[in-house]
Order: structure tokens, then sequence, then C-alpha cells
């Protein structure tokens, strides 16, 4: 792997310690409800980082940890959040799954972003021309109707949407062989929806494969949908990995220690020491107040 600007690999390593804190925390019932890592899928946010702008939408889901990090890079107001700590984004009623932010809005409902996706993206269309929405969906997120008949009209009335799909090849407990006929990018054609699949996990590349094609999505206002071929490395949740022995996990992580062991172990370092510093301190706050609208 080439190697990556110290700014990006901080990034990255700050959403790995954040997951693998989560996971801690959640183990000694420190956590509500239950939690959904994007553990080996922190590139996929992080490559879109530089290509999206301030003016432009987020649309996550329920693994959005990542999403939201590499948008706002506030691991103190998430953690507060999921920990239901005053500071909290959403004083802490929204927890892992469901949050609001600027223009950043999670929801656990899968396929739901995507019609509330486009109708964000019909208007800025005719208001805000130039920036777009951006919708991150899974593999399995195609089994939802909604899906369809936000592509027809996203194609329909040409909307600048941008469909990030993260294909971890398993949809909660059923690998996507099992649950999907045809392929993400024969679906997205039957609309004219153009596609583009991502196969690699070097930054750089991905970021100049992907720079003219959300340019289009801008200048042109046209839906984009991006597969980006990846691996969940934990389980959907907690406790419910159902895959067989062999499953393929494929981890940039290791491979980039490998290539970069100096920069990688100091950077490293300095993640884990800050979450566990945010961890403590969070855990030492009050309960969050939920105040009414």
């Amino acid at each position: 792997m080439d190697k990556l600007s110290d700014d990006d690999l901080a990034l990255l390593l700050l959403i790995r310690s954040f997951e693998l804190k989560l996971l801690a925390l959640f183990e000694r019932g420190e956590l509500n409800g239950t939690t959904h890592t994007c553990l080996g899928q922190e590139y996929v946010p992080v490559s879109l980082r530089t290509l999206l702008r301030e003016s432009d939408w987020i649309f996550s889901n329920h693994r959005g940890h990542g999403h939201y990090l590499a948008r706002f890079e506030d691991p103190e107001g998430l953690l507060a959040e999921i920990m239901g700590r005053k500071g909290a984004i959403c004083d802490g009623v929204g927890g892992s799954q469901h949050l609001k932010r600027d223009r950043y809005l999670s929801t656990g409902v899968q396929g739901q972003s995507l019609p509330v996706a486009a109708g964000v993206a019909l208007r800025l269309k005719r208001y805000e021309p130039g920036a777009l929405a951006c919708v991150y969906i899974g593999d399995g997120t195609w089994g939802e109707g909604a899906v369809y008949e936000a592509l027809n009209l996203a194609q329909l009335w040409r909307l600048p949407l941008l469909v990030v799909v993260e294909h971890n090849g398993i949809a909660q407990s059923t690998p996507t062989g099992l649950q999907m006929a045809g392929t993400v990018e024969g679906r997205a054609h039957a609309f004219g929806v153009a596609h583009h699949r991502v196969d690699i996990v070097d930054i750089h590349e991905i970021r100049a494969q992907l720079a003219p094609l959300v340019d289009r999505v801008r200048a042109e206002s046209c839906p984009l949908v991006v597969e980006f071929a990846t691996h969940r490395l934990g389980p959907h949740s907690k406790g419910d990995d159902t895959r067989p022995p062999g499953f393929p996990r494929f981890d940039w992580y290791a491979a980039y220690q490998a290539a970069h062991p100096v920069q990688s172990a100091g950077i490293e370092a300095e993640a884990r020491t800050r979450i566990d510093r945010i961890a403590a301190e969070v855990a030492a706050r009050p309960p969050s107040v939920w105040r009414a609208a």
C-alpha cells in the first residue's frame, strides 16, 4: 500500500480505536443498547472525506460511526451519545444509530435513507446547484423496495445523488450469494444509473478514481452508485457472527502496518491514548437530559 498522509492515517486509526473501545465498553455493560462497528471498512468514509463538501448532505446507517467521525472528527460527542452522557450529539436519545447534526443524518432503518436523500437531492438541485446528497447503504439494503423507488426518481429527475454501497458480502447473517439475484451494477443499470466499483483499499487511488465521477454528479446533476467491495471484520452487532470459517476478511490495517510499521505504530499509539482519555472523561460525566424540541 502507498504511504498515506499523517492526517488520513490518523483518522483511520482514530475510527479503529474508537470502535475497539466501544467493544470493550460494551463488554463491561457501559453502553446503552447494542452497537454495530465498521472495523475493516474505515477507509471508505476516509477516502470520500476530501471529495465531499460542507454543503453536501450525508445520510448514514446503523454502521455509521466511521461516517460520522470522518465528517466531524468528534469522538467526544459520539461516545457521549452512545453512553447517554452530557454533551451527547442528540442528548443521548439517538444512541449509536440515529444521529442528526447539521447536514448529517443516520438511521438504523434499512432503505429508509435513500428516498429521503433523493428528496434532499431534489431540493439541492433546485436551490443549491453543485451540492449533492451522499447516502451510505450496504449490500443487504438492496432487498428493500424503497431503494428502487428512489433510484427511479433520481434518474428520472436527474438528481445529484451519490449512493455509496459498502458491499461486505453479508447482510446481517446471510451471505449475499444466498439473498441477492444479479448484481448491484446490474440493478443500477436497470434504471440507467451510472455505477462504479472499487476493489482496492488504497485511498490515493480511490480518490483519483472517484474525483471525476463525483464532479460529474455535481456538474450534470445525475445519480451515481459507487460500490466498494469491502470486508466487515466483526460480527453484525454483538455475538451474532454466523459466518463460516474461511469467510473472506481482508484487513487494510494489517497490510498497512506491514508496509509502513514506524508511521503506523506512532500514530496508532496517539489514537489509542486519545480514545482512552476520552472514554474515561465521558464516562465520568452525568447522564444526558433529553430536551424536547
